[in-house]
């Protein structure tokens, strides 16, 4: 497939860029509808991104706003990858909650505990 001059692949972008291990997941993205090349929806993988282009789309619980600085040779290492984007998304500042819930100082009742607890209910009862 013969590209036009000054553009790429959008799925081929994002794996050269890095935010997708492979070029699957990219694809399945924007084949979903989830992503947005200057605020227009793309539903087609093969949609050719050109240098300037501001690329919106989900990643993990996150939503990345991205600005297309320069397109890739090849797959490098992170911070050739870095040098292909500026991220126009706001740092967040706030701390996430953690999903599971931590450790109260609760547990299993010690043996005292336990007969504190029958002591009080035999109480109760009478």
């Amino acid at each position: 497939m013969a590209e036009t001059p000054g553009k790429i692949r959008i799925d081929k972008w994002l794996w050269h860029a890095r935010f997708f291990k492979t070029r699957t997941l990219a694809a399945k993205v924007v084949g979903a509808g989830h992503c947005r090349v200057n605020g227009l929806p793309v539903a087609k993988p093969a949609y050719g991104l050109a240098g300037g282009d501001v690329v919106t789309f989900p990643q993990n619980d996150d939503v990345r706003v991205i600005k297309v600085l320069a397109f890739g040779e090849r797959r490098g290492p992170a911070p050739e990858a870095q040098a292909l984007y500026e991220d126009l998304a706001p740092p967040e500042k706030q701390e996430r909650t953690p999903h599971a819930p931590g450790f109260d100082g609760g547990g299993r009742p010690s043996k005292k505990d336990r007969r504190q607890f029958e002591k009080s209910r035999r109480e109760a009862l009478e």
